[in-house]
């Protein structure tokens, strides 16, 4: 008898899911090993010369952690983390926590409101849309424009000093707080109507029915919220707090724009560089490569971190229920 053959269908399904591999093996696998290979050698320029690369295993991790001279011996008086990078990474920090924490408050009141039923909040698509719109707007104009609005001859600027909010010599370009709080409220009105959106998307998951129980049941809007709503979002929170930890801790465009010196030093001294501003200095400005992978590593490790912790925050828990002992 002969055997009916069958046609494999399988195997053309590797075809269409190959350009995606292809394209991540090329712009993201191979980059990233090429980093981390970069941060064990020396590998610099000197003017014109390019010396290395040369395995020298920790040391560049040592130079990003503690000052060392050009042999990689540590400077008289350094000290562990008094470092260019350890300060760009708590800028960094800080920067993002003061535009997060609001961020995701915002975010959440306005994503329960939109979606409460007994509220029935008129022209609720308008609002959205002007809530998302300064997601859209690219970030070199954000910064120019705030810029201009708070240098020190900038018209809120003005507005600020006459009805005393801030004293006449007070100037947001030459104070630490006033920049970084700047940088911060752009962030974050840039970024809370795309949060929003997310949360509300993750809340119409959701099933109605619980809904209509709690309500059957008496339950108020805020017992709604806190008994259904946030521990159903639970996963939805989870991917915004860790999808905003790594775009945060990556911060670039905004602090490389808005108050930075004629040669591209953040202003004012430093306070506004960021990680990746600090890493792009040391790749393209003095060329030092295997510093930059360092730096670009350390970054790496303080976003895993701080993710891991998001995931531990946000998993779900199984109870522990106790079982009878049957004699």
């Amino acid at each position: 008898m002969k055997k009916n053959k069958t046609v494999e269908y399988g195997k053309y399904g590797y075809l269409f899911i190959a350009p995606f591999f292809i394209v991540y093996a090329v712009f993201q696998l191979y980059p990233l090993i090429y980093t981390v290979w970069l941060s064990f050698v020396e590998n610099y320029y000197r003017g014109l010369t390019q010396v290395g690369p040369k395995f020298v295993g920790l040391s560049n991790y040592l130079s990003v952690l503690i000052n060392t001279d050009s042999s990689y011996k540590v400077v008289e008086g350094a000290k562990f983390l008094d470092t260019m990078t350890v300060m760009s990474i708590k800028n960094t920090l800080i920067m993002w926590i003061f535009n997060f924490i609001p961020q995701i408050l915002m975010s959440l009141l306005l994503a329960s409101w939109f979606t409460d039923t007994t509220v029935k909040l008129k022209g609720q698509g308008a609002f959205k849309v002007m809530m998302f719109m300064p997601n859209i707007i690219t970030a070199s104009t954000i910064a120019v424009l705030f810029y201009s609005l708070f240098n020190n001859s900038g018209p809120f600027t003005k507005v600020l000093r006459s009805i005393g909010i801030i004293s006449e010599n007070f100037d947001f370009m030459e104070s630490k707080a006033g920049t970084v709080g700047l940088i911060a409220f752009m962030q974050f009105w840039m970024w809370y109507g795309n949060t929003m959106i997310v949360l509300i998307a993750g809340i119409l998951g959701i099933n109605p029915s619980l809904y209509e129980a709690a309500m059957v049941d008496g339950a108020s809007s805020r017992q709604t919220f806190f008994d259904i709503t946030l521990p159903l979002l639970k996963p939805i929170l989870q991917y915004t707090l860790v999808t905003s930890a790594i775009g945060g801790l990556q911060m670039y465009d905004i602090p490389a724009l808005f108050n930075v010196s004629g040669t591209g030093e953040a202003l004012p001294a430093y306070a506004s560089q960021t990680i990746t501003m600090y890493i792009r200095k040391l790749g393209f400005t003095t060329k030092d490569m295997g510093k930059s992978a360092a730096a670009s590593m350390i970054l790496f490790f303080v976003t895993l971190v701080i993710s891991l912790v998001f995931f531990a925050a946000t998993r779900e828990r199984e109870s522990k229920q106790k079982h009878a002992v049957v004699k």
